[in-house]
């Protein structure tokens, strides 16, 4: 959603736009492309190997089309932006952008264990490293009551054999520890049939990943920060993937506009782009314009 993004950031010299969520770096070149020599971009992401790749790719353009605009490049969670923006000296921002989930770098070539599909660490963290005591996901199913695990797995899974689960990996963790992606998978396998083009894994590791990231209320943050410092005009934009992501937003919009000027929009990937990235099948862009 790329173009759809820019739009509605719409992007200039003289802006600052905050992307909250590095990644690959894509969002950000195109963002460098229309701010120009006054504008400003911050990129943040907790992955020192995503801050890598963005600096690799920004650098690569080419003088003109970059503008010589001026970019900041934060390894730290986007929850944390108000302390970002405060070190840095940016009091107003023109546009926040937030691409929520795991990227495709993470899921195929990180290790820490975020697919189902490789036979990795159960890690399953952002940040790379990770603080010291930072929670992994092999914590969480070897450590956690059963009661938890079923929690967590519902609620951020919407997975209805939660309790199946969660008891199947007490069990399976009285045997011997769980440390990996594919230990985890074969628990999983043993007690929920596979239906359809869906993988029985697939809502448990994603509840186990929103734990471990504390990503529900990493959100919360980084909206009310961004909307503190957002400057009439400006504009944030949510890529989610979940519904849980979804209803935050929506909750969070809807109480602005009850006492705030501003507008919403909600927009789907279009069939080609589907076509052609299908995990952009589930995802939806969230705007939120600040008009007064």
């Amino acid at each position: 959603m790329l173009a759809e993004v820019i739009e509605a950031l719409a992007p200039k010299p003289g802006k600052v736009i905050v992307d909250g969520t590095l990644g690959s770096g894509g969002h950000s070149v195109e963002i460098a492309k229309a701010l120009g020599d006054t504008g400003r971009l911050i990129t943040i992401d907790a992955d020192a190997e995503a801050i890598g790749r963005g600096q690799t790719k920004l650098a690569d353009l080419p003088a003109q089309a970059r503008a010589k605009c001026q970019i900041d490049f934060i390894q730290d969670n986007f929850r944390n932006l108000d302390q970002i923006l405060e070190k840095l000296g940016v009091k107003e921002i023109d546009g926040l952008l937030l691409d929520l989930g795991v990227s495709s770098e993470e899921l195929e070539t990180s290790g820490r264990g975020f697919s189902f599909q490789k036979d990795e660490p159960l890690l399953m963290t952002f940040a790379d490293p990770p603080a010291d005591g930072a929670v992994e996901a092999r914590k969480i199913v070897n450590e956690w009551p059963e009661e938890e695990l079923a929690r967590i797995i519902y609620e951020y899974g919407d997975e209805r054999a939660s309790r199946k689960i969660a008891k199947a990996i007490v069990t399976a963790r009285r045997e011997r520890q769980i440390t990996t992606t594919s230990e985890l998978v074969k628990i999983i396998e043993n007690v929920v049939p596979r239906r359809g083009r869906l993988h029985p894994a697939t809502k448990t590791f994603q509840a186990l990943r929103v734990a471990v990231n504390d990503e529900l209320e990493a959100l919360q943050s980084g909206l009310n920060a961004g909307w503190r410092r957002l400057k009439p005009g400006g504009t944030i934009a949510v890529i989610t993937f979940q519904g849980l992501e979804g209803k935050i937003f929506k909750e969070f919009a809807h109480e602005l506009k009850a006492k705030e000027k501003v507008t919403l929009k909600k927009l789907a990937p279009t069939r080609s782009e589907v076509l052609q990235n299908p995990r952009a099948r589930s995802a939806h862009l969230r705007t939120i314009k600040k008009l007064s």
